[in-house]
C-alpha cells in the first residue's frame, strides 16, 4: 500500500499564525490566506483578517472580543505520512 504526504498548508495556500490575547488566552494554528499578506505591511493585514473572523464569532456567541495582544506565525512542522485506506 503506498502512502502519501500531507500537504503542508503553506502548499495549500494559507500561513498559520499564532496569536496571545490580552485577557492572556491563546489561539494557535489560525489559518491566514497568502494573497493578504506581504508587500511593506508584512503581517499587519493578518492581524486585521484574524480580528474580523474574532469579530464575527464574538457577534454570533453573544460574547465580546479580547483585543490581540501579540501575532506571531507558527513554526512549520515536516509533513506527516498518511495511509491511503482512510
Amino acid at each position: 500500500m503506498s502512502k502519501r504526504v500531507k500537504q503542508l498548508p503553506q502548499e495549500r495556500g494559507s500561513v498559520l499564525f499564532d496569536v496571545a490575547y490580552e485577557d492572556g488566552s491563546r489561539k494557535s494554528n489560525r489559518r491566514v490566506p497568502m494573497e493578504i499578506l506581504g508587500g511593506f505591511d508584512g503581517d499587519e493585514p493578518a492581524r486585521l483578517f484574524i480580528e474580523e473572523q474574532d469579530e464575527a464569532i464574538a457577534q454570533k456567541s453573544g460574547r465580546p472580543r479580547s483585543p490581540i495582544q501579540e501575532l506571531d506565525r507558527s513554526m512549520i512542522k515536516a509533513p506527516k505520512l498518511v495511509s491511503e485506506d482512510r
